[in-house]
């Protein structure tokens, strides 16, 4: 048994090196998809709009022009009128907008907080008073900037990054891609995955080497992570050891939250590829899948997250029911 356990941490171990090894390459390699269909044959808000405010504030990682443009495409063909924010957050701009959307943001040093503790507090009363948040913050370095405003939803964010070599994408081999399902009990019930009708149930969902999330019994993981999950240093050289390396247990964690305060609603991500429409190119990509170019995100037909991203914000917006 404990040779089995030795070999088990080597073979992760030897995965997160290629995957680690190639993380500040792979970012910079990653871009928006530009032949993604963002069309939405029936919009939903066809009268009334729901205003987006889209953070563009805070050294954000993706942006309505960036990696997040066919997002902000996909959800403006929805029925959403969407505004970049160029402002730190104020009362007096938030209290204009029904949903604000936060994705990577990063503060001006590492480790330090995107947000200034007022910027915090004025979320989440705004949320309070019946504000909508889509909060976003992937692996290192982006949970440690995000953490403050997190915890003001009582949310801990794991700040490192999380792999699963029982749930992970074996078509990439990448044990960070994570799968979650119906099937494999990681795919949780709630308005987000059920949607109005059948034709919006949420089956499968991938996501793209992310951090873990943990709530409190207010919360609802809809993306539940599996016992066998591991959160792996901010850091990890090719020198590291896995099996005497540090690492901690994800058990009880997950990469989707959802959560009410006050009137209103709160939605937090672990991982931010899930939401996007990006093409990994060039050495990269033949690494993971030996392919020139691989898709990341709502542009992946095998799986479900085009719906989700469009779920995720009518439960925002309201339009879903606030329970399963």
């Amino acid at each position: 048994m404990k040779n089995s356990f030795v070999r088990l941490l080597v073979t992760i171990s030897a995965l997160c090196m290629a995957l680690f090894g190639l993380s500040v390459i792979t970012f910079a390699q990653q871009v928006a998809d530009p032949n993604f269909d963002t069309t939405v044959t029936r919009p939903t808000y066809v009268q009334n709009h729901p205003k987006v405010l889209f953070d563009e504030a805070h050294n954000n990682g993706h942006t309505t022009e960036g990696r997040y443009k066919p997002f902000a495409e996909l959800i403006s063909n929805d029925g959403y009128q969407v505004v970049a924010n160029k402002e730190k957050f104020q009362q007096q701009i938030l209290k204009n907008y029904d949903i604000l959307v936060i994705a990577n943001a990063l503060g001006t040093t590492q480790g330090a907080s995107a947000f200034t503790e007022n910027e915090c507090n004025v979320v989440r009363d705004w949320v309070r008073t019946g504000g909508a948040l889509l909060l976003i913050a992937d692996h290192a370095p982006f949970g440690a900037a995000a953490e403050k405003l997190a915890k003001r939803f009582g949310v801990n964010m794991s700040q490192g990054f999380t792999v699963d070599l029982s749930h992970y994408d074996k078509e990439s081999g990448n044990p960070g891609w994570l799968v979650f399902t119906r099937e494999n009990g990681l795919l949780a019930t709630h308005p987000i995955t059920q949607g109005r009708n059948v034709t919006e149930r949420i089956n499968r969902v991938l996501t793209f080497t992310g951090q873990s999330l943990k709530g409190t019994n207010d919360t609802v993981a809809f993306l539940r992570l599996a016992d066998t999950a591991v959160d792996l240093p901010q850091r990890l050289s090719r020198a590291t050891q896995l099996p005497g390396g540090k690492r901690v247990s994800a058990a009880g964690r997950s990469q989707g939250i959802a959560l009410q305060l006050g009137k209103g609603r709160v939605v937090i991500l672990g991982e931010a590829a899930m939401l996007s429409a990006q093409l990994l190119q060039g050495e990269p990509a033949r690494e993971i899948m030996g392919k020139d170019v691989v898709q990341m995100g709502i542009n992946r037909s095998d799986f479900d997250n085009r719906q989700l991203a469009l779920n995720i914000m009518h439960w925002l917006s309201g339009l879903l029911s606030s329970t399963s």
